[in-house]
């Protein structure tokens, strides 16, 4: 049985690949940076629109488990959305501003998978 930070995270990372999402990646920084956050995913869409879209829906999943939006940055402007969750951090980024800011390489030394390639055992909920 799955605890409840996993059943947040697949939800995440269901709800923005239901949305088209590309290059969808958990990275685990439990043990590189606990003072952050315990997770990020990073996630590329390509327009304004597009972003939100992704955004909008991993809130309404994470919503429907009363897990509560703590802030959310860059919405209006659509190029970088943070959504964040406390020990979830979440990048929906255009593809311009994910090679820009390079957040994979910077937290190369994180555990990385990939959805949904490294999630294909996980049994549908």
């Amino acid at each position: 049985m799955r605890s409840q930070v996993e059943k947040n995270l697949i939800a995440v990372l269901r709800a923005a690949y239901e949305k088209k999402g590309e290059n969808i990646l958990l990275l685990d920084l439990k043990e590189i940076a606990p003072f952050l956050c315990d997770y990020f995913v990073i996630v590329s869409g390509h327009t304004k629109e597009h972003l939100q879209a992704i955004s909008d829906n991993i809130v309404e999943a994470l919503e429907r488990d009363n897990i509560p939006l703590d802030h959310i940055e860059g919405y209006e402007v659509g190029r970088w959305i943070l959504l964040d969750y406390g020990d979830l951090v979440v990048h929906v980024m255009t593809e311009e501003a994910r090679e820009y800011y390079a957040l994979e390489n910077l937290w190369g030394d994180a555990k990385t998978l990939r959805y949904p390639e490294d999630f294909e055992d996980e049994p549908e909920e």
